[in-house]
């Protein structure tokens, strides 16, 4: 059984015949707050999946007296997920979580520059934790997380280091946007116990070709959003076409579904240090050693990245033994919300592998 968010009624199949549920007979709850299916075997054929929240009243009909069920829960969506924390080494880190119980082996996401929570593309967390247990998290200094942000891209990897392992969640699978694929290549490198596989999405290697440029890219998107009436992240992460320009449209309108328990804008002194961690990997001797420890690495971006130039991600696939590489035509630097359902897609499949 699988609702609309916001419907009036669940629908489900009972004894042959189609019924609705009202929501206020199971307390109102939205089906992407809490999702329950309840299979069983028995008698009755005809009987498919059924709410958790009439269960106990269906198993106390004698028909189906002798049955087996399995329940599958599946925590909300991204969009509704509470913000918790966790203390690392005596300092709080916020994170958010979703996917269900037993889906694997966890995915970590590692955000991008002034990126906090709410900045993650709720297609995105909601299509990879169909499958996958998902957990988004805001670094040391970063939206409600305490501490002072680091300077350093290989300090920040520390800071995800710490954080997976006080969450103890054993062996990740690394999904870096941006920066955040800049300190994924970092964990792989310094704790490869911790990493199982690496999505790396826009994103450069240490010294990377047309590297030094992230300043200059970053005051034209600001000046030309402000003539505009637009978003920056209309310049940062899409290309200027029609077709692009609609999908920044739509992906900032999904990142504006979350109307509580909002995260805090990145500070003024973070995004100070950030520039700084940025500044020092792109102008560093040309690429980290990758090959060694090497883990199976799936490198995306859009084919008009001007961010972090596209080449970067040619450079990066070509340094990692047996990388697999995805351009997005007519796609910037955010090239994995503009195709997001391509990108959900690939990334599962990459994953089970």
């Amino acid at each position: 059984m699988y609702c609309e968010p916001g419907a009036d009624t669940l629908p489900f199949r009972l004894f042959g015949r189609e019924r609705d549920i009202r929501k206020r007979d199971i307390g109102g709850r939205q089906p992407d707050a809490l999702h329950a299916i309840a299979v069983c075997q028995a008698a009755w054929d005809n009987v498919r999946y059924v709410s958790i929240a009439i269960l106990w009243r269906w198993v106390a009909l004698s028909a189906v007296r002798q049955c087996r069920w399995e329940v599958e829960i599946m925590t909300t969506s991204y969009t509704h997920a509470p913000t918790e924390t966790v203390s690392v080494a005596g300092t709080s880190f916020a994170y958010r979580e979703v996917g269900a119980d037993g889906g694997g082996v966890p995915v970590v996401l590692l955000h991008h520059f002034t990126g906090v929570l709410d900045d993650w593309d709720p297609a995105v967390i909601d299509g990879l934790a169909a499958e996958r247990r998902v957990i988004a998290f805001d670094g040391r200094g970063v939206g409600r997380s305490e501490g002072v942000t680091p300077d350093s891209v290989e300090a920040m990897a520390e800071d995800a280091v710490d954080f997976v392992e006080a969450s103890g969640l054993g062996a990740v699978d690394l999904l870096g946007f941006s920066l955040g694929g800049m300190v994924a290549q970092v964990v792989a490198q310094q704790r490869p116990d911790l990493v199982r596989r690496l999505v790396l999405a826009g994103t450069t290697p240490a010294g990377g070709p047309g590297g030094g440029r992230t300043g200059a890219v970053l005051q034209d998107a600001v000046q030309q959003a402000s003539a505009q009436g637009k978003h920056p992240k209309h310049f940062l992460f899409f290309s200027p076409t029609p077709t692009s320009q609609a999908a920044a449209d739509a992906f900032l309108a999904r990142l504006d579904q979350r109307t509580d328990d909002r995260d805090v804008p990145a500070s003024n002194e973070t995004i100070g240090a950030q520039l700084t961690a940025l500044a020092k990997w792109e102008q560093s001797a040309p690429a980290l050693p990758l090959e060694s420890p090497a883990k199976p690495t799936l490198v995306v971006n859009g084919d008009e990245d001007t961010m972090l130039p596209t080449i970067n991600s040619f450079a990066l696939a070509q340094q990692i033994p047996g990388a697999q590489l995805s351009i997005y035509p007519d796609a910037g630097h955010g090239a994995i919300f503009q195709h997001h359902s391509l990108f959900v897609q690939q990334t599962l499949d990459f994953l089970r592998d």
